[in-house]
C-alpha cells in the first residue's frame, strides 16, 4: 500500500440532503467535482461530518455506490467503518463492497468508554479482518475516551494493517509523543482544521479535513506549502482562515460546513435531526465572510 496516498488534504465528506430530508445525489455530484478541481488529495465518506449515524443502511449503501461511481478512481477514497460494538463493526465490514475503497477511517468506540485494552483489541479486530489498511480516529469530544499515545503506537507497531491516526485529541503534548515514537510510514494526521498549521509544523503529514469541503483550493495549498516546509507562505493562509473556523463549528458540525457549501451554491444547509440547520445570522455571516476574504488562490 502506498501510504503517500493519504499525505496532504483529506476531504471529510458532508451528506447534501433536499429540504424533505431526501439525499442529494446531485449536490453530492456537484461537491465531489469540486474538490476534484480543488486539487485535494483523497475523500472520506461516511464520517462524522456525513451524518452517517441518521443514514440508514440502504442510505449508506447507496453512497458509496454513487461515489465510486462518480470519482471513478480519480482520488483516492476513505470509507468511514466504525462503532462501539466491536463485532457488529467486523461484520459490516465482511457485508461491504470494498471496490474503489482504498482505506478505512474507524473510530474509537464511544458510550461504553472502554479502557486501553479494550481499545486495543477492538482495533487489532478490526484491523484483522479489513480487507483494505485502517486509519485510526481518535476524538474524545465525541466518544468519550482517548486513545493515549501509547496505545496508538502498539496499535501501530503491532498491527500491518493499521497505517496512520488521525488525530482530533486537540492535544498537542500526544500528538508529538506519536510523532515522535511513530514506526516509519506511520501517518499522522490532524482531525482538527483550526490545528493542522501547528500540527504539520511538528512533523504530521496533512489533514482530514471539514473545511475543506467549502474551501478545497486554499486548505490544499496551505497543506502542501506546509508539506514543502514553506510554513511562511502557509501561515498567512492560516491566519486567513481563523474567523471561518469559528463560523463553521459555533452551531456544531457539519451545520457550519453545510452553511458555507449554501452560499457557495454547491448544496443546501439542510441536516437530519437531531441537528438542526444554521441560523439566519450565521448563513448571513458565512456569506459575508466568504465574499470578503476567499478569492480564489493560485499556487506560484
Amino acid at each position: 500500500m502506498n501510504i503517500k496516498r493519504f499525505k496532504g488534504t483529506g476531504v471529510a465528506l458532508v451528506t447534501p440532503f433536499h429540504k424533505n430530508g431526501n439525499i442529494d445525489f446531485n449536490g453530492l455530484q456537484k461537491l465531489i467535482e469540486s474538490l476534484i478541481a480543488g486539487k485535494v488529495d483523497y475523500l472520506v465518506l461516511m464520517g462524522t461530518t456525513g451524518e452517517t449515524p441518521v443514514l440508514s443502511k440502504d442510505e449508506k449503501n447507496a453512497l458509496l455506490q454513487f461515489t465510486t461511481d462518480v470519482l471513478q478512481k480519480r482520488l483516492p477514497l476513505v470509507l468511514g467503518v466504525g462503532g462501539n460494538n466491536t463485532h457488529d463493526v467486523v461484520n459490516s465490514l465482511t457485508e461491504t463492497d470494498f471496490t474503489g475503497v482504498d482505506a478505512v477511517l474507524s473510530v474509537s468506540p464511544y458510550y461504553n468508554r472502554p479502557g486501553q485494552k479494550g481499545i486495543i483489541q477492538h482495533f487489532k479486530m478490526i484491523a484483522g479482518n479489513s480487507p483494505v489498511p485502517v486509519i485510526l480516529y481518535n476524538v474524545p469530544p465525541r466518544t468519550g475516551s482517548n486513545l493515549l499515545a501509547e496505545t496508538t503506537l502498539t496499535l501501530a507497531s503491532e498491527s500491518d494493517n493499521i497505517i496512520g491516526i488521525k488525530e482530533a485529541s486537540g492535544n498537542l503534548d500526544q500528538i508529538t509523543q506519536i510523532l515522535i515514537n511513530r514506526p516509519k510510514d506511520f501517518l499522522v494526521i490532524s482531525g482538527d482544521d483550526n490545528l493542522t498549521f501547528p500540527i504539520m509544523a511538528l512533523g504530521a503529514d496533512g489533514v482530514i479535513s471539514v473545511a475543506a469541503n467549502a474551501f478545497p483550493r486554499d486548505l490544499s495549498l496551505m497543506v502542501r506549502l506546509c508539506l514543502k516546509g514553506e510554513y511562511e507562505k502557509a501561515r498567512k493562509l492560516h491566519y486567513r482562515f481563523l474567523e471561518i473556523y469559528k463560523l463553521l463549528f459555533i452551531e456544531g458540525n457539519p451545520v457550519g460546513v453545510k452553511a458555507s457549501l449554501a452560499a457557495l451554491k454547491i448544496c443546501s444547509e439542510f441536516v437530519r435531526l437531531p441537528l438542526v440547520h444554521a441560523s439566519k445570522n450565521l448563513m448571513n455571516k458565512m456569506a459575508e465572510v466568504i465574499d470578503r476574504d476567499f478569492e480564489i488562490i493560485t499556487e506560484k
